[in-house]
């Protein structure tokens, strides 16, 4: 931040910061004592958060960290390959470089 920059400014800047980290979630382990890594404890269940520009709230719980990444890190959309494209015949021969057969040879 320069020193004569204007509050507006400043204060633009800093809600664009907010507005795109907001919806964002995490799981966090619901148990006795400090918070530790996520793989700690994997059976134990997890209340996931969402980030609203300016604190985290409770959203839901779930029974693991199993079911905590399945809730946060779906699987992509599976995507349909397209249609393969109707393909003329090749001629005789071999090789990459074949020409394709024309209507008439295909007839006799």
């Amino acid at each position: 931040m320069q020193d004569d920059e204007p509050l507006e400014e400043w204060a633009r800047r800093r809600e664009e910061r907010q507005a795109a980290s907001k919806g964002k979630r995490r799981a966090v382990p619901l148990g006795d004592g400090p918070h530790r890594g996520a793989h700690v404890a994997p059976d134990a269940p997890r209340a996931i958060e969402q980030w609203t520009g300016t604190e985290w709230t409770v959203v839901g719980v779930v029974e693991s960290l199993a079911a905590a990444q399945a809730l946060l890190y779906p699987p992509p959309p599976v995507q349909e390959k397209p249609a393969e494209w109707d393909r003329p015949a090749m001629g005789r021969g071999r090789g990459r470089h074949r020409k394709p057969t024309s209507p008439e040879e295909r007839d006799r």
